[in-house]
C-alpha cells in the first residue's frame, strides 16, 4: 500500500523553499564571506581592527544594547497594556505598534532629526534639562528603539493572549501578590518569546541604517555607526574592506542568535519541567 504524505506535495514545496532561501539568503552571504576571504589574514586584520572601525563597532554594539534594554522593559509594558485593558484607542495603538515596519525607514530618520533636534518638540524640551539627544549616542539609540521595538511587543503579545487565566487564579487563591504571580508564573512562560524578540531587536539595531544617519550627526570615531562605514567604502569601491567590516556585524548577529537560541533552549526545558 502507498504511503501517502503528511503534507501533499512536500517535495514540490521543500524544493521551492529551499531554492529561495538559497537564492535570498545564502547565496548574498556565500557572496560576502567569499568577498572578505579574498583578504589575507594580515589585511583582513588590519581593516577590521582599525581605530575608526573600533569605534563605529563600539557606538554600534552600545547603542543596540541600550535600544534592546529600553526595548526589553518597554515593549513587555506596551504588549501588556495592549493585552490585557480595554481603553478607547487600543485598535490604534495596536495598529501603530507595526508603524516602524511600514514606514521608510529614512522617513523615520528624518522625523526623528526634526522632533528631537535643538529647535524640535521633544528637543527644545529636553535641552531645557541639559539632554541633547539629535546628533549624539543617545539618538542613535532612540532610532534603533524606535525600529526595532515592534519585534518584542509582536513575539510577546501572542504569548500573553495564550496564558491560561487559570493559572493566576491559583496563585492568587496561594496568597501570591501581584509581583509574586508575575515573577513566578508569567515571566517564566514569557521567558522564551522575550528572548526571540530581544535577540531580533538587537539584530536589527546592528544592522539599521537609514532611520540612523539622519540624526547621528555621522562623525567618525564618535557618532559612526558601522553600516555607515561599511556605505562609505563602498562608495570609495573599496569592496574587500566593505566586506571585511561587514562580516563583523554577520559574525556578531550569528553569535548573538545562538546565545539567544540556547537561552530559549533552556527556558523551555525548565518552563515544561516546572
Amino acid at each position: 500500500m502507498r504511503r501517502r504524505n503528511v503534507l501533499p506535495g512536500l517535495p514540490l514545496s521543500l524544493g521551492v523553499t529551499l531554492f529561495y532561501v538559497g537564492l535570498i539568503v545564502v547565496l548574498p552571504l556565500a557572496a560576502l564571506v567569499i568577498k572578505a576571504a579574498s583578504l589575507g589574514p594580515a589585511d583582513y586584520w588590519q581593516i577590521v581592527s582599525s581605530p575608526r572601525a573600533v569605534a563605529s563597532y563600539r557606538v554600534t554594539v552600545l547603542s543596540a544594547l541600550g535600544a534592546t534594554l529600553f526595548n526589553l522593559l518597554f515593549g513587555l509594558a506596551l504588549a501588556w497594556v495592549i493585552t490585557r485593558y480595554r481603553f478607547p484607542g487600543r485598535r490604534i495603538v495596536d495598529a501603530m505598534v507595526d508603524l516602524p515596519f511600514a514606514l521608510p525607514t529614512a522617513v523615520a530618520g528624518i522625523a526623528l532629526t526634526a522632533l528631537f533636534a535643538n529647535n524640535g518638540w521633544f528637543g527644545s524640551v529636553l535641552e531645557g534639562f541639559g539632554m541633547k539627544v539629535a546628533y549624539t549616542p543617545l539618538g542613535i539609540m532612540v532610532a534603533m528603539c524606535f525600529t526595532s521595538i515592534p519585534f518584542v511587543v509582536r513575539t510577546v503579545q501572542p504569548v500573553l493572549e495564550d496564558l491560561d487565566p487559570a493559572l493566576e487564579e491559583a496563585a492568587q487563591s496561594l496568597g501570591g501578590s501581584d509581583w509574586e504571580i508575575f515573577r513566578k508564573v508569567i515571566l517564566p512562560l514569557l521567558t522564551p518569546a522575550l528572548l526571540a524578540g530581544v535577540s531580533l531587536s538587537f539584530a536589527r539595531s546592528l544592522g539599521e541604517f537609514g532611520a540612523i544617519i539622519f540624526i547621528a550627526g555621522n562623525q567618525p570615531m564618535s557618532t559612526e555607526i558601522t553600516s555607515l562605514l561599511i556605505f562609505i567604502r563602498l562608495e570609495e569601491y573599496d569592496y574587500q574592506a566593505a566586506a571585511a567590516i561587514a562580516s563583523v556585524l554577520l559574525l556578531t548577529a550569528f553569535f548573538m542568535l545562538g546565545v539567544t537560541n540556547w537561552l530559549q533552549a533552556r527556558a523551555l526545558r525548565y518552563t515544561v519541567k516546572g
